[in-house]
């Protein structure tokens, strides 16, 4: 077996620097460790698996950048970053919209996620079966997620508003999940054959 492909240090730097930033006064504490909860808790569950599973550079971008998304929602709230009021103006919407980009990318990262470890670890082969699969799981972890919102908002109460970024929508869950199962869509198929490549050369580190 050949050694275990190099870490993607560089990454792993900018998400650190990302982190540092976000962490030091962000508009709301509380919200800050929810929304950003996924990024400690992957950060090393990554690092601690990567030599029996390293990860294509597909997909570490992927999750980087995923993470960045949060790191910087949860620093401002999804309903009030500047990126998403920029977008409101241009796009002339009533709501902050990077609450659904983050939404899009619920769906877009782990479905790449979800579709490597099904390739590499299950019997499964690339074709209809995967895709089903892989959309399936994905609107299962956005289900999750929503499930998720609706506890903390049960436990947190009035103060839930910023981590549901709601912004008065009453379809603002069904409107989740759906952005969520268009990332997962348009990540199958935009990435696939890029992603098939560098699995068959990740392969024979496994």
């Amino acid at each position: 077996m050949l050694n275990t492909p190099r870490p993607p240090y560089g990454l792993a730097a900018l998400v650190a620097v990302v982190a540092t930033w976000s962490a030091i006064l962000p508009f709301d504490r509380p919200t800050w460790w929810l929304e950003v909860a996924p990024v400690l808790l992957a950060a090393p569950l990554i690092a601690l698996s990567w030599r029996r599973f390293p990860l294509t550079p597909l997909l570490c971008a992927a999750v980087a950048l995923h993470m960045i998304l949060l790191l910087y929602g949860g620093h401002y709230t999804y309903a009030e970053t500047p990126f998403g009021n920029w977008l409101r103006e241009q796009l002339g919407t009533e709501r902050n919209p990077f609450d659904r980009l983050g939404h899009l990318a619920q769906g877009f990262v782990p479905a790449l996620a979800v579709r490597e470890i099904l390739l590499r670890r299950s019997p499964l082969h690339a074709g209809k079966w995967l895709t089903f699969i892989t959309l399936s799981i994905c609107l299962a972890i956005s289900a999750a997620y929503e499930l998720l919102e609706f506890a903390a908002a049960m436990a947190i109460g009035q103060g839930a508003d910023e981590f549901l970024a709601t912004q008065g929508d009453p379809w603002d869950t069904q409107w989740d999940m759906l952005c969520a199962l268009i990332g997962a869509t348009l990540s199958l198929l935009l990435l696939s054959p890029l992603h098939n490549h560098q699995i068959a050369k990740l392969r024979r580190f496994s």
